[in-house]
């Protein structure tokens, strides 16, 4: 059996159905659950793909739970494999991050997402800073949500102008997830530096929902 066979395999044994249909209607998923919390899915796939550390075979398991994902939980093993040792912060994982969320379409793909884009700026900030502010004018609003969250829990690595240029162009925008996004993402930076998020929120005139999610613990 593959590594897919054998997480498909593990996620079917932990199911619990008649949990299945209440996180379906919760999450408005076109793809039906199998029941199994979330951290349990990490688990499972934590520990089966712990033993493999061959970088390609991970990618090409994880894009193949991703694309023939019968059940969201598969989605969310699929995503589980890109923070492991060998796939964590590495540039390989740039193009199956940004093809699973313009295909997920949906904030608990990209805000899971965005932790692995937090990894490689961190790892390739050189590198993956210009795709970042390329993503944040992106047509696609999950991407653009993708590059406001890419900073998140980020304390001494912390940067401050890619920051504003991520989340400058998207102040005007009217869509209920860019501007929680952009209110979390200062709220977020406010515990760390209140003083430069009460100042970036006068300044650059943010206002509405992203303004009180900023300043919410201010």
């Amino acid at each position: 059996m593959t590594l897919v066979d054998d997480i498909r395999a593990a996620l079917r044994a932990a199911a619990q159905p008649e949990r299945a249909a209440a996180q379906q209607a919760y999450m408005k998923s076109a793809i039906p659950f199998l029941g199994i919390r979330l951290p349990e899915v990490r688990r499972v796939t934590r520990t089966l793909g712990a033993g493999e550390q061959d970088a390609a075979v991970l990618r090409a398991a994880s894009l193949q739970l991703w694309d023939e994902a019968r059940h969201r939980e598969e989605r969310y093993a699929a995503m589980a494999l890109l923070a492991l040792p060998p796939l964590s912060g590495t540039l390989p994982t740039v193009p199956l991050i940004e093809h699973m969320v313009r295909t997920g379409r949906w904030w608990d793909i990209t805000d899971e997402l965005s932790g692995r884009v937090r990894e490689l700026l961190i790892e390739h900030a050189d590198e993956m800073a210009p795709v970042v502010r390329a993503w944040a004018r992106d047509e696609n609003l999950w991407i653009r949500r993708i590059a406001i969250l890419s900073q998140l829990t980020r304390r001494s690595e912390f940067d401050e102008q890619l920051f504003t240029d991520v989340v400058v162009p998207n102040l005007g925008d009217a869509d209920f997830f860019i501007r929680k996004a952009i209110g979390w993402a200062l709220r977020d930076r406010a515990r760390v530096d209140a003083a430069w998020v009460r100042w970036f929120v006068d300044e650059r005139g943010v206002a509405g929902l992203s303004r009180r999610e900023a300043l919410k613990h201010v």
